[in-house]
């Protein structure tokens, strides 16, 4: 049920100059817009995001920023708008000025929930005790030490797949597909596709390519054939120890990152300006 204004959070928690500058920016222009009401805002420390009623959560800061509101929104998500304070912006695609002049737009509730598949990553420690965390991007695991190679054994389901020798492994939501995973050698993969992706990081084996199947599927990481420790790392922010015969499992997380976006907004169209592509060479020209 919605009311006549817009109810939002804002999350500006980076102490950074230009994100507090921005901020201050933000929260007085807010101040001037009758059809919004700022409901909770976390500056400098955090919030209970669940003791709010909000239609919105505007996100200053990067993507880092965006993938730490979707783990402290936890079970009960909301839609979240970033605005663009980092360097890519593959999620919060909206500069300061841009959120200003769409702002009518968003406060008529012009914009439309497009729904991400998230991470739910269990971590199983050989004693018998677990612990499991809300990823948006990536399940990551690699060694403990630098250039330290790792074997890690996968299972989809009940199928063995391999046993990578690598220095790494990613299991990558389609939004994660765009990060690590990118610049290991995966794919990129649209954003609303119901899928995951394994990507070896440096595999020993070059016949060890990235892996697409169903996010519907477990994917079963194990390092029972190592003889070294490892770490894993979910989303870039959570970082445990990973020893011999503990256990990872990765699914599909019974929530999903709900990203706001305003009209003309385009998947290719982001990748061409984040990434630069520029489309065929102009052999005319030389």
């Amino acid at each position: 049920m919605t009311t006549d204004r817009l109810r939002l959070i804002v999350l500006a928690r980076d102490q950074s100059d230009h994100v507090q500058r921005a901020w201050r920016e933000l929260s007085d222009f807010l101040a001037t817009q009758p059809r919004a009401e700022v409901v909770a805002a976390a500056v400098t420390t955090d919030i209970n995001l669940h003791d709010y009623e909000a239609d919105l959560v505007v996100v200053l800061g990067g993507d880092g920023a965006i993938l730490r509101a979707c783990r402290l929104l936890g079970p009960r998500q909301l839609p979240i708008i970033g605005v663009n304070l980092g360097r890519l912006g593959f999620l919060a695609d909206l500069s300061p000025a841009e959120f200003r002049d769409h702002f009518a737009a968003i406060a008529r509730r012009d914009f439309k929930v497009i729904e991400h598949v998230m991470l739910q990553v269990t971590l199983k420690h050989a004693d018998g005790t677990s612990e499991t965390f809300l990823g948006l991007n990536e399940a990551a695991i690699s060694g403990a030490e630098t250039l330290q190679m790792i074997e890690v054994t996968l299972t989809i389901d009940e199928d063995h797949v391999t046993t990578y020798s690598c220095d790494g492994l990613l299991i990558s939501t389609p939004v994660g597909s765009t990060a690590h995973s990118l610049s290991a050698g995966g794919p990129a993969i649209r954003q609303d596709l119901p899928v995951f992706l394994v990507t070896p990081i440096c595999p020993h084996t070059l016949s060890n390519r990235p892996l697409v199947d169903s996010a519907d599927r477990r994917y079963r990481l194990s390092l029972t054939k190592s003889r070294k420790d490892a770490v894993l790392v979910v989303d870039a922010q959570i970082r445990r120890p990973l020893l011999r015969d503990d256990v990872v499992e990765v699914e599909r997380a019974a929530v999903t990152c709900q990203l706001a976006k305003i009209a003309g907004h385009s998947y290719y169209r982001a990748l061409h300006n984040k990434l630069g592509w520029s489309g065929q060479l102009n052999y005319a020209s030389r």
